[in-house]
């Protein structure tokens, strides 16, 4: 029998120019489990902020009241090395594919400096219309601004 998890192709490991731009994010007490360390579930949401706060501030999202919205159909992560508490970490932020309803960008979590992602992953939206909930096609105004974002897959 075969251990899969031994075996399986590890993905390589993204550097900083595989990126278009970076937020810092600092960690926070809270961030880290038991075991010392920035729990998985907390990579989400650096994922969610290097997306989300790109978008406000290139006056591509208001979360209240834009009438076309990004939600999320696909994420994952892989991870590298251990982050903790205290530290900054920089989130790398690209886009990988951009189709007629969709994005897919590519995050990478780097310590402060590093030339290596400690972590990388990606993140999908779907653009739908707010209030039907149904797909639509990503604005005009955001698919410029996301194509200047767009690189090969790292």
């Amino acid at each position: 029998m075969t251990n899969t998890a031994t075996t399986a192709e590890r993905k390589v490991r993204s550097r900083r120019g595989d990126y278009r731009v970076f937020r810092a994010i600092p960690t926070r007490w809270m961030d880290n489990d038991p075991f010392g360390h920035v729990n998985n579930v907390v990579y989400y949401s650096w994922f969610d902020t290097a997306v989300n706060t790109y978008l406000i501030e290139a006056g591509l999202l208001d979360v209240r009241q834009s009438p076309v919205v990004g939600v999320v159909i696909e994420t994952g992560c892989v991870y590298f090395e251990s982050v903790a508490y205290p530290e900054t970490v920089e989130a790398g932020l690209a886009v990988t594919a951009l189709g007629r309803s969709s994005v897919r960008y590519a995050i990478g979590i780097f310590r402060q400096g590093a030339a290596f992602a400690a972590a990388q992953g990606h993140f999908t939206h779907v653009y739908v219309d707010r209030a039907a909930q149904r797909p639509v096609e990503v604005p005009a105004n955001v698919r410029d601004a996301l194509a200047a974002l767009t690189v090969d897959r790292p």
